[in-house]
């Protein structure tokens, strides 16, 4: 079987992980896979934000929690969030946001690495406080969250589901 197949097969979201940091190295490689993901009319729109700041992480955490109406960690203590942002000007943005967040967690998995795609990253940086964020960071425009990809060493290794069946349907 094909390498590259093969890993998108095993490829599972972890919400378990270690409390042990993730090498830098690591996260640059993951957030160049990202980078590589396509995009409508090769724009390459979507934009990472990378959360190694604890403090931050914590915030995105209790934000993200708050807009689920919880107060607990929905990023099951995972040390790194990689969030993906689009302009909604583009007539693509959830779509091309949505592939980096695959090529995020696919390239996680290859390293070795546990990741999972948390929503509500729209809620959270709709707020102002993340606008303001955004602005912080040097980020111009009118930025629409996509997804929360967290990264760490996975604690638990879940089990497969099995595919549902009559999900393709040959049209020849």
């Amino acid at each position: 079987m094909n390498d590259i197949i093969k890993s998108l097969e095993e490829r599972r979201s972890v919400r378990a992980y270690e409390d042990k940091p993730v090498p830098r190295e690591l996260i640059e490689q993951v957030i160049e896979a990202g980078l590589w993901a396509p995009s409508g009319m090769g724009r390459q729109s979507p934009i990472i934000v990378a959360v190694t700041d604890r403090a931050l992480r914590d915030r995105l955490s209790a934000a993200n929690a708050a807009v689920m109406g919880g107060d607990g960690d929905p990023f099951y203590g995972a040390p790194v969030v990689l969030v993906v942002l689009a302009p909604r000007d583009v007539p693509t943005y959830v779509y091309d946001g949505s592939l980096v967040m695959s090529n995020l967690m696919n390239a996680a998995h290859t390293l070795g690495l546990a990741s999972c795609w948390i929503h509500r990253a729209k809620e959270v940086f709709d707020q102002p406080e993340f606008k303001q964020l955004l602005a912080d960071l040097g980020v111009e425009g009118d930025y629409e969250g996509i997804g929360n990809c967290i990264l760490g060493w996975p604690a638990q290794d879940p089990e497969p589901k099995p595919r549902r069946e009559r999900r393709v349907f040959w049209a020849e």
